[in-house]
């Protein structure tokens, strides 16, 4: 079964990106109804290493969950302007190893209404064989939450320094603060001392295509047609 959500979250492309990618924003927008614990030695780290990172989840910080493998892979490229990055993980213990599909991708990309915020389109395949239709219940009464959490936290994400950098966040305010044309001739648009701020695009690597372009009107992500008629 699916759970979807496209969104318009209230911060560009970019900010978005890496907040996709930070295990901080992971879970905030899962609190207060879940939290996660890093089973990895070392911990948390700023981003998501590729491939299989051990958390432990519990329920309100109380009830233990269990512990859930999140299986990271931004090793593909997509249209030009969209950026996928998907979790197909798996459950390991307790609650969470019921389910035995979970494919998990999220897709971010200029509004298409031209409004310099971001299009985020967000889809979950899971499968729990005859318990499907419980686990999909409770997962889009938390995956509602999790939209209002991120629509709530997105405006953030450009300034926050554990995401882009101390030096990048505050060249980001700056820009937001003196906006181009406006205020402080002396700087230019970029980071403090005009240096500009680097194309995270640039470090994308080529792989298959796996999103249609943002499109105003599109309910889907558009990825697999296969799995996307399941």
């Amino acid at each position: 079964m699916k759970v979807m959500l496209k969104l318009v979250l209230d911060t560009d492309p970019d900010a978005a990106w890496r907040a996709l990618q930070s295990p901080t924003v992971f879970r905030e927008v899962s609190a207060p109804l879940l939290s996660a614990r890093s089973l990895e030695a070392g911990g948390f780290q700023t981003q998501w290493p590729e491939g299989a990172n051990r958390v432990a989840m519990s329920a309100l910080g109380l009830i233990p969950v269990g512990e859930q493998v999140i299986d990271i892979d931004r090793t593909h490229t997509q249209h030009e302007g969209v950026r996928i990055i998907r979790d197909h993980g798996h459950g390991v213990s307790g609650a969470l190893k019921f389910t035995t599909l979970w494919d998990h991708r999220m897709a971010v990309s200029a509004d298409p209404a031209g409004t310099g915020k971001t299009l985020y389109r967000d889809r979950l395949l899971i499968g729990a064989g005859l318990m499907t239709p419980a686990v999909w219940a409770s997962l889009w009464a938390f995956w509602q939450l999790r939209g209002l959490r991120m629509q709530q936290l997105a405006p953030g994400w450009a300034f926050d320094p554990e995401l882009m950098g101390p030096d990048a966040a505050e060249g980001a305010a700056h820009r937001a603060a003196y906006p181009a044309g406006g205020g402080d001739q002396g700087r230019g648009a970029g980071a403090p001392g005009g240096a500009p701020e680097n194309d995270s695009h640039e470090a994308e690597s080529p792989a298959e295509i796996l999103a249609e372009p943002p499109m105003p009107d599109s309910d889907v992500l558009g990825i697999d047609p296969d799995l996307a008629a399941s």
